[in-house]
């Protein structure tokens, strides 16, 4: 029952007989439970390290179960921690991504990359991507970092998505999560959802990416103008790395009809990317196109977090956001 808070099924267990038996031991405790004393010690070690158990002020040398209130407290708390962590290793992954995309910024004829080939220009483009979904099999995963959809790419695009889905094709697909305020948006996405589609959001993406049957990635060039080139990858190495990547962005990504939570600093998910963006020096501008939000919204967001952090300059935001632990110290 709270395994999803890190709690395996004994030490669960161990804590609700310690909570309802405040005076039993080591072995009354495996009497009820039908176990060993090997076992429940085991649990008390699980919990003690979780923080859940805490000396007796009445008998000394015993130890106590925490209230339920202050315990789930404990567990929540650790659980955004890790939940932190994990944003970390996700902008690492980023910074790995974005290394191995200017890799292939400049690259030369495709016959002096084995596993690279270049696409000029927005037919070559379309035309390699209506090739490879074609020929799909088995999974088409995707990360589109431009925001809400336009209405007429969502008309061109259903068809194909429709096709794709009924010949068993799994599709995921990674959005930003600005697109929770696009209302046709969503409306395509839950249409996806009814035909099989996954999606989840995050706040920001590192690139455009398609892959398909995890043996092809499409990539642009430049992240400023997606329709003057991409380059196909086929290397085996490459492809383990991106799909990596997404496998990786996928599982933290949230499902689209769940509400975006707050982390334990008050912050949402989308809050905590503007403040590192600030951190790192971005203009509105980046900041706005990183997050798939108009300028306005962006200096909105920047506006709001200085106004809650007390700052007046974009550097205090910075200084201020690792005093009270937004940011990790540098």
């Amino acid at each position: 029952m709270l395994t999803a808070l890190g709690l395996d099924a004994m030490s669960e267990a161990v804590y609700r007989g310690m909570l309802a038996h405040p005076q039993d031991g080591v072995n009354a405790l495996a009497e009820r439970l039908g176990t060993t004393g090997t076992v429940v010690r085991q649990a008390l070690d699980t919990l003690s390290e979780l923080s859940l158990l805490r000396p007796s002020g009445e008998h000394e040398g015993m130890l106590r179960a925490v209230s339920p209130d202050i315990g789930m407290e404990i567990l929540m708390a650790r659980q955004q921690a890790e939940l932190a962590a994990q944003q970390l290793r996700i902008e690492a992954s980023r910074a790995a991504a974005a290394q191995l995309i200017a890799e292939y910024a400049d690259l030369r004829p495709a016959s002096m990359h084995p596993g690279v080939e270049q696409l000029i220009g927005i037919d070559q483009i379309r035309d390699c991507l209506t090739r490879l979904t074609r020929d799909v099999r088995e999974e088409v995963m995707t990360f589109a970092p431009a925001g809400a959809q336009k209405p007429e790419h969502i008309e061109a695009a259903q068809p194909l998505d429709r096709a794709l889905l009924e010949r068993g094709v799994r599709m995921r697909t990674v959005y930003l999560d600005s697109v929770r305020n696009s209302p046709h948006t969503v409306a395509y996405v839950n249409w996806l959802a009814e035909l099989g589609g996954h999606v989840r959001t995050v706040p920001s993406l590192p690139t455009r990416m398609i892959v398909v049957d995890r043996t092809t990635a499409v990539i642009p060039v430049s992240s400023d103008d997606t329709a003057a080139g991409a380059v196909v990858l086929t290397g085996q190495g490459t492809l383990t790395a991106l799909c990596a990547l997404f496998d990786h962005i996928w599982d933290v990504a949230q499902p689209l009809g769940n509400a975006v939570g707050v982390n334990n600093k008050g912050l949402s998910a989308q809050e905590q990317s503007v403040i590192e963006l600030l951190a790192k020096g971005c203009t509105d501008e980046v900041i706005a196109k990183r997050l798939g939000v108009s300028p306005r919204t962006a200096r909105r967001l920047a506006s709001d977090l200085m106004e809650r952090l007390g700052a007046r300059s974009r550097f205090e935001a910075g200084v201020r956001s690792v005093q009270q632990g937004w940011l990790p110290a540098r």
